[in-house]
């Protein structure tokens, strides 16, 4: 009797270790495994490998910059550039008829032709959308309707006369100023801090509308 509550006791004992080390494993995850954020607003000061931003949701935030940050320019953009077989990408909202109406639309160079082919939700908006892919038909009489082209699918997004037209250039560091304005995605590190993955900035006063 003895020996069976004391195996008992020491069965017990392990299990407890083990689903002890089980929660020290799987307790608070790393912040190094959360996904990366995205953050709209102005550079406000730059001092070396770190920016300093003014976002869009009133935060004053300190953004790291590592030698495999991309940064890239966003210029204004006519809907004349925007030809079948474009590479574009837009953030738009679902109508009743099945197709998007966008919210904006990014014109890739060639060289980025693929960047996030697909899509997916997105967070300019309620229920946005983002839509990466090819230029097919582009319709610009009587209203402006582009079908975009992605792997798996295809979607119709038309284009009011109002929303803003960019493209997307090739950049470095020097666009990155005080007061100029950027999106950015950026990957939460450990001790909370930001490190961008890669940053649009306006040229020439353009607010990215991404």
């Amino acid at each position: 009797m003895r020996t069976t509550t004391g195996k008992r006791l020491r069965d017990t004992l392990l299990i407890s270790s083990l689903m002890a080390s089980a929660l020290m494993m799987t307790g608070p995850g790393h912040a190094d495994d959360a996904k990366p954020t995205r953050v709209r607003g102005a550079i406000t000061a730059i001092e070396g490998d770190s920016l300093k931003v003014h976002s869009n949701r009133g935060e004053d935030l300190q953004v790291n910059l590592t030698p495999n940050t991309q940064v890239r320019g966003v210029t204004l953009a006519q809907v004349s550039e925007i030809k079948p077989g474009s590479y574009v990408g837009s953030a738009a909202i679902p109508q009743a008829d099945g197709t998007l109406k966008a919210l904006e639309v990014h014109v890739f160079p060639p060289e980025m032709a693929g960047t996030g082919d697909g899509h997916r939700a997105f967070d300019l908006g309620k229920d946005s959308t983002m839509t990466n892919g090819s230029v097919g038909d582009l319709v610009t009489s009587n209203g402006r309707t582009i079908t975009v082209n992605y792997k798996g699918g295809q979607k119709k997004i038309v284009v009011p006369d109002d929303v803003p037209i960019v493209n997307l250039v090739p950049g470095d560091r020097s666009l990155l100023k005080p007061g100029v304005k950027v999106v950015l995605q950026a990957q939460p590190g450990a001790d909370g801090a930001l490190t961008a993955l890669s940053i649009s900035a306006g040229e020439n006063g353009v607010t990215p509308p991404m």
